[in-house]
């Protein structure tokens, strides 16, 4: 399989779905704004869009896809007929389990809010009761996303990963006509439409992975329930998978909690941007290299290639910085025009647009380390060993929670955001350290020679960006199309340096340019 090919397959529709989310945080920056309606609705988001990333981009692939993969591989067993029976059971004993889990989460809804928020700060009982209705509605995506993540993880299988890829695109435009078409002037009733789409939106998605799956040859029949040991293996990969696979999101759940309990209204939807803009990056590279990387990993080590599997993580961390250390320099230094071109306007003050840029500078310190756990993990979870991904998922939680409690009062809005990127290091400094230490990972003479020179290339480019964007700053504020221009003036101008520089210092060459266009074209003449 060509890596940048299916990478850039995945992280080019993830990119889209990422766009559609900064045009759909941009209407409800201007339709909500940074306000009650705004915390109350993204607290009830938090849960779901926490499931979606464990289940849609995470644990349920990360346990699934393996044992999936090695049912479909067997020379001995009937291929994808055998891998099919296994996702049938898997079904059978998911579903209950989902149905069981949504109907206990409506019920307690009042408890799961007030510990995703401890009642915003002190609000009256209407409100809080206004933002325990969003929570139920929401809730229901829950389960519709987890199914979704079944479909998807059988796909992704069968090299289908543009289908499964493709389903947040829904999410993102059915949000985006709910805003178009049903805001409100009251930000309140704008905020439960938004609850409603977000359901809707989980239902979209799943029909669309269940016809995919018919068209291509895979039709899922519902069994009784059983408990086989294939079944019981799965679901103990999973639940350590999903810690480990979502120490970024259970880290931002606590941050939110704590941002919504003890900080002014408002803070938490500064959070919950910057984490967006902070999402634009790891969705195109991150999520797009995880997906590739775990199949072709667990693959090659089940043919015995232990050599291809090394090559593997070395070019995948490798290509992870060539895109990740740019992106991180312009989120850092470049965070102020950017959040007021895409937010500043509407009910969003240009002070909620400085103090999200001050989020978005803490959150993307961090970035490198977001992406590296997605190029990581799979050389643990190829191996199945869900348990050292936990263990230190765990280890790296309480280390976010610490660093909230001591930076949340000081730094306020900042804090919270600094202490997820101080974790997440800390969980990719143990993960590296393990590979490393078991002769599972062991970076080659090329990235150790590429990697310092990426990283001065970075640096040269984030030296422009800082001496030009006082500059475009006016800009920022004018009409849509201006706005654009000078964002697309400053990302053009990031990328023309930081490419020279690259290129200049050695760390990435016309040869290599040249080979990787060549490899996309065999490849696809092959497959054409």
């Amino acid at each position: 399989m060509n890596l940048l090919k299916a990478t850039g397959t995945i992280g080019g529709l993830t990119l889209a779905s990422r766009v559609l989310g900064l045009v759909r945080d941009s209407l409800f920056a201007r339709y909500i704004g940074a306000s009650f309606a705004s915390d109350a609705f993204l607290v009830a988001f938090r849960l779901p869009n926490m499931f979606r990333a464990l289940f849609a981009e995470g644990a349920f692939a990360s346990a699934f896809i393996p044992m999936f993969n090695q049912k479909v591989a067997n020379p001995e067993g009937r291929g994808l007929d055998d891998g099919l029976v296994f996702a049938e059971q898997a079904l059978a004993v998911l579903l209950p389990v989902l149905l069981a889990m949504t109907v206990l989460l409506e019920v307690l809804a009042w408890p799961v809010t007030f510990l995703l928020s401890g009642k915003f700060n002190g609000v009256s009982h209407d409100q809080f009761a206004f933002a325990v209705t969003l929570s139920r509605i929401t809730i229901p995506y829950l389960m519709l996303i987890s199914l979704v993540s079944l479909f998807g993880g059988i796909l992704n299988s069968l090299h289908k990963f543009w289908v499964n890829a493709a389903a947040p695109i829904l999410l993102n435009l059915t949000l985006i006509a709910a805003l178009l078409f049903f805001h409100h002037a009251d930000p309140l009733v704008t905020a439960r439409n938004q609850a409603i789409a977000v359901s809707v939106s989980g239902a979209l998605q799943l029909a669309w992975l269940a016809w995919a799956c018919k068209r291509n040859g895979v039709s899922l029949k519902l069994r009784r329930p059983r408990l086989n040991p294939e079944v019981k293996r799965l679901l103990a990969l999973i639940w350590p998978a999903a810690a480990g696979a979502g120490a970024v999101q259970i880290n931002l759940v606590i941050s939110t909690a704590l941002a919504a309990s003890l900080l002014p209204h408002g803070s938490v939807t500064y959070i919950y941007i910057a984490d967006r803009l902070n999402q634009l990056p790891l969705g195109l590279i991150g999520i797009g290299l995880g997906t590739v990387l775990l199949p072709t990993i667990s693959r090659q080590l089940g043919g015995g290639e232990d050599k291809a599997a090394m090559e593997t993580q070395n070019r995948g961390l490798e290509l992870a910085l060539l895109l990740t250390l740019p992106a991180t320099t312009a989120l850092v230094l470049a965070g102020e025009p950017i959040a007021a071109a895409l937010f500043g306007y509407g009910r969003y003050t240009a002070q909620d647009t400085h103090f999200t840029a001050q989020a978005l500078a803490a959150f993307s310190i961090g970035l490198p380390s977001y992406i590296l756990v997605k190029v990581l993990t799979p050389g643990f979870y190829a191996r199945q060993d869900t348990k050292t991904p936990v263990r230190y998922a765990t280890m790296s939680m309480v280390v976010n929670l610490v660093g909230n409690l001591i930076l949340i009062v000081p730094l306020q809005h900042v804090g919270p955001p600094l202490a997820t990127a101080i974790a997440s290091t800390v969980n990719v400094a143990m993960l590296y350290r393990t590979l490393n230490k078991r002769g599972h990972f062991v970076a080659d003479a090329q990235l150790k020679r590429r990697a310092p020179r990426l990283a001065l290339a970075a640096v040269a480019m984030g030296a422009v960006l800082w001496a030009t964007q006082g500059y475009l700053m006016p800009y920022v504020h004018g009409s849509w199309a201006i706005r654009f221009a000078a964002l697309a003036v400053l990302v053009c101008a990031g990328m023309l340096v930081y490419g020279l520089a690259a290129v200049a210092l050695g760390a990435f060459s016309k040869a290599d340019l040249a080979l990787l266009l060549r490899r996309r074209r065999s490849t696809t003449t092959s497959t054409t």
